[in-house]
């Protein structure tokens, strides 16, 4: 008898303990009341369930106005947490480089340049193939400040290779893998729209 007694007081100790740690993850105190109030945690499922919805989330997220802030949440839910994202080109000094990050390193690197010129990412053509649990997408896209999105000397081309895994779950972009266009390496017809 002592045995469930003892049982009891210790479940009694803990349920005390865990109601006065705060309100649960997804909630916050009300401000006037000091209830608490139910907070809907936003779903972002719908952005991972399938390649296209990935691909489409991955150009919208850093695309806005100047002055506009991103989801950068929703770009990181996109990666695997081991991702990798490239980028390739020449530096300033006309050497060849390859720059490789994580995306969190991407949104600290590219967030306030992004958000304080107006930046807009969009996709002229797809290609995409998969295998599995695994995909492929070949997808070229253009860029521009958005004050400049008439000017096409301000444009900037390039094409984005794409590797995405299905973990039974959800997609997850794996690496992602970058180029701009220049003039001595032009984007083929093919991947134009």
């Amino acid at each position: 008898m002592k045995k469930y007694v003892f049982i009891l007081f210790l479940t009694a100790i803990s349920i005390t303990a865990q109601a006065q740690k705060g309100p649960k993850k997804g909630q916050e105190k009300g401000k006037e009341t000091g209830k608490e109030k139910a907070v809907e945690p936003i779903d972002y499922s719908e952005n991972y369930a399938t390649v296209n919805n990935v691909v489409n989330t991955l150009y919208d997220v850093v695309s806005g106005k100047k002055n506009e802030e991103r989801d950068w949440k929703l770009f990181k839910l996109l990666f695997h947490p081991d991702a990798k994202l490239i980028t390739a080109g020449r530096n300033n000094d006309r050497e060849f480089q390859v720059k490789f990050m994580g995306a969190a390193d991407y949104v600290k690197s590219s967030s306030k340049w992004i958000t304080s010129n107006g930046f807009v990412k969009k996709e002229m053509r797809r290609k995409t193939e998969e295998y599995g649990r695994m995909a492929h997408v070949f997808s070229s896209y253009k860029t521009y400040n958005t004050e400049d999105e008439n000017k096409e000397d301000s444009e900037m081309r390039g094409i984005n290779s794409i590797q995405l895994l299905n973990d039974g779950e959800r997609w997850w972009i794996l690496n992602m893998y970058w180029t701009q266009e220049t003039w001595l390496n032009p984007i083929p017809s093919q991947y134009l729209d």
